[in-house]
């Protein structure tokens, strides 16, 4: 194809250049984190997992290492409407609006939005530059069945996701091989992994690290260091400066361009300074005596 041409074709796929990169940046790595709900993660929910006390310690070591690292974090909400029967051999669980549906807190990032689920195509690729964690419905065992999350996970220009979540034999397997189908290198965190049937989840686990998936424990991803973060911050309180106390004595600052720069001079420079003029009165007495 003629340059112009994968020019016009990296305009039309929306800021994307040849490469797939979108503004030019890679993220080093992108961690999913799946169905992380009460339901799955408390002895008390409708259908805890069966490697409940090894996993929860395995999975707060995670959460601890993508916050330290300022890793993006994609997380999955398995819903089920209220009035679905029940899967086979498994109760009704992860109802919406229910208290097992609910995230367990220490999963939950300050900076977090929810996509809803809807059948469109429609979602920002670029929502980890305002956010951390981006949350996505599922309605069945594969995140990917949803339309957005699967354009998300795509498109998404990244060198490596991490899996991590519930459960091995279901939903980590149906992402894992349907992220390595589309070529995308896929890490899975093992003791960071629930399941309910321990035979069926060493099956799964044999098929994704025959497919091309790197198997891997809590210890060797916490010995790694992300080179390239992103800091993310929290919004402000409503009614504080930008560097103040919220008293209105914060300093003023010159809006970023785009690229990332300050754009214009500052109030107080010599491009800004108005040059004094003279007074009536001097200028009256220019005009009088010329040669003074």
């Amino acid at each position: 194809m003629p340059l112009c041409g994968r020019l016009l074709e990296g305009l039309c796929r929306g800021g994307e250049d040849m490469n797939g990169r979108r503004n030019g940046r890679i993220y080093e790595c992108v961690t999913v984190d799946l169905n992380t709900q009460r339901d799955f993660c408390d002895r008390e929910g409708a259908l805890p997992v069966a490697n409940l006390g090894e996993f929860i310690p395995a999975l707060r070591r995670v959460i601890a290492w993508a916050k330290r690292n300022y890793a993006p974090v994609i997380s999955s909400l398995h819903s089920h409407r209220p009035l679905e029967f029940p899967e086979r051999d498994r109760p009704v669980h992860c109802v919406d609006g229910s208290n097992g549906q609910r995230k367990i807190p220490f999963t939950v990032f300050p900076l977090s939005t929810r996509i809803e689920f809807d059948n469109m195509l429609s979602v920002p690729l670029d929502l980890f530059r305002r956010y951390q964690q981006v949350m996505f419905r599922m309605r069945a065992d594969d995140l990917l069945g949803n339309p957005k999350a699967d354009r998300f996970l795509t498109q998404l220009p990244t060198e490596e996701y991490v899996i991590f979540g519930n459960a091995i034999e279901c939903s980590i397997k149906a992402l894992a091989l349907g992220l390595l189908a589309r070529h995308k290198k896929v890490t899975v965190v093992v003791d960071a992994c629930g399941y309910w049937n321990k035979a069926a989840a060493d099956l799964a686990l044999r098929q994704m690290e025959a497919k091309g998936a790197r198997l891997i424990t809590v210890d060797e991803l916490s010995t790694r260091k992300l080179s390239r973060r992103r800091r993310y911050r929290a919004a402000s309180a409503p009614g504080a400066s930008p560097s103040g106390n919220g008293r209105g004595n914060g300093r003023w600052r010159r809006k970023p361009g785009p690229n990332g720069r300050a754009r214009g001079p500052a109030p107080n420079s010599r491009l800004t300074r108005k040059r004094s003029q003279p007074s009536e009165p001097a200028r009256r007495d220019h005009r009088q005596h010329p040669n003074a």
